[in-house]
């Protein structure tokens, strides 16, 4: 679920808040947890909204889709809440002079509606877009890496054939998010970079640029893969008696604004499969 910090400055405007927030889960379209804003903008995982009196004024952990990160939530809900204006019938408090105004945390989504008690803010709701990046960073939802090799893992592999890696493409596609508040939209990009290879045998880890090289009909079948690994012994030795070849993919991320953008913390999604390798056999016939 999304977390919302406000960050009102005054402890009692905290204690004199009745903040009501409705929280629905997150969902996805393509089955991956993937939501490209590029294409469908108007759905509920790219939009929400967060309303903060004074600067920076938006304040949200990270999550991501993957593993990895930093931070640790996921993000959720459908619902639209900010700061709104509202007519009360009574002057502004002692000491409280033009400038200000009175407030309410409004919320609707689903078809409901919410509003807090109000309060005397002395400035007009400000966010801060670098701080509003985050939240959309929250949002972004990752694809796990689709593991694909060549020979097929299933039912095995054999010793000393090289074993070509590469992540399916539909996995490797640059994805979007975005945060708003009246006024102001911001979108966080993520693209995958490099995926690092751990094998399973003892053998060290392998980082590859881009999702790897597929292999190709034709190729010959004993050349070594540009990303690629070759088992040197059976799997049948283990106590499990398979290996566990697992794929990190680091997706850097990026945001852009009103007035510019920047770097964010990057991300990590991770998939495993598990290989069996197999010693191969020689039958030589004797003659007579």
């Amino acid at each position: 679920m999304l977390r919302r910090s406000l960050r009102l400055g005054l402890p009692a405007l905290l204690a004199a808040t009745t903040v009501v927030v409705m929280r629905s889960p997150a969902r996805a379209g393509d089955g991956v947890g993937n939501v490209d804003c590029g294409q469908t903008p108007n759905t509920a995982e790219c939009d929400i909204s967060a309303g903060v009196p004074g600067s920076p004024g938006v304040s949200t952990g990270g999550s991501q889709g993957g593993s990895g990160s930093d931070d640790s939530s996921s993000g959720g809900g459908d619902n639209s809440c900010h700061w709104e204006p509202v007519d009360v019938d009574r002057p502004p408090p002692a000491g409280k002079g033009p400038g200000g105004g009175w407030y309410a945390w409004t919320c609707v989504g689903n078809g409901l509606g919410s509003q807090g008690t109000p309060v005397w803010l002395d400035r007009a709701p400000v966010v801060d877009p670098a701080v509003l990046a985050q939240t959309a960073r929250s949002r972004l939802r990752l694809p796990e890496p689709g593991i694909r090799t060549n020979p097929d893992t299933v039912p095995f592999v054999l010793v000393r054939v090289p074993v070509w890696l590469w992540v399916d493409p539909v996995t490797w596609e640059a994805r979007s998010a975005r945060a708003s508040v009246p006024g102001v939209s911001v979108t966080a990009t993520a693209t995958p970079t490099k995926v690092r290879w751990s094998f399973g045998d003892g053998s060290p880890d392998l980082t590859c640029v881009g999702p790897g090289k597929p292999w190709t009909s034709g190729t010959d079948p004993r050349a070594a893969s540009p990303c690629g690994h070759t088992y040197t012994r059976s799997s049948a030795t283990e106590r499990d008696t398979v290996f566990t070849l697992r794929a990190t993919v680091t997706w850097s991320v990026t945001w852009s604004g009103p007035g510019g953008g920047g770097t964010l913390a990057p991300l990590t999604t991770t998939s495993t499969v598990t290989v069996r390798v197999a010693q191969s056999q020689a039958v030589v016939e004797g003659t007579r």
